[in-house]
């Protein structure tokens, strides 16, 4: 919802996200070789479906389900790299004063 909320152009959201985009910017054309080979099956399971599961292909699922579903167990509920998004203002004033500080650190050595 926060991306969503921002008037940013592009909001890379967790860090699966992150490593795809900057590597397809670093070696596109490798990243589509090795995507092409292993993409598909790494979004297949070995867990067999359940054969009484409700379906959407004709018409819609009763209730509210959400975005949920049988990797629930895998998700997180957090990332890092978004919090470093939401807070990347503070973070690069951090850095700049941390780089102030050892600038000055190592002109009073001299």
């Amino acid at each position: 919802m926060w991306a969503a909320e921002q008037r940013r152009r592009e909001v890379y959201v967790g860090m699966p996200t992150v490593k795809a985009i900057v590597g397809d910017k670093i070696a596109p054309g490798l990243l589509d070789r090795i995507l092409a080979g292993m993409g598909y099956g790494a979004q297949q399971t070995d867990e067999p479906a359940d054969p009484s599961r409700p379906h959407n292909l004709w018409e819609p699922v009763p209730g509210d389900h959400g975005a949920h579903g049988r990797f629930d167990t895998r998700a997180r509920s957090g990332s890092a790299q978004v919090w470093a998004t939401q807070h990347r203002r503070e973070l690069m004033a951090a850095a700049g004063a941390a780089v102030v500080a050892i600038s000055a650190g190592l002109l009073t050595r001299r």
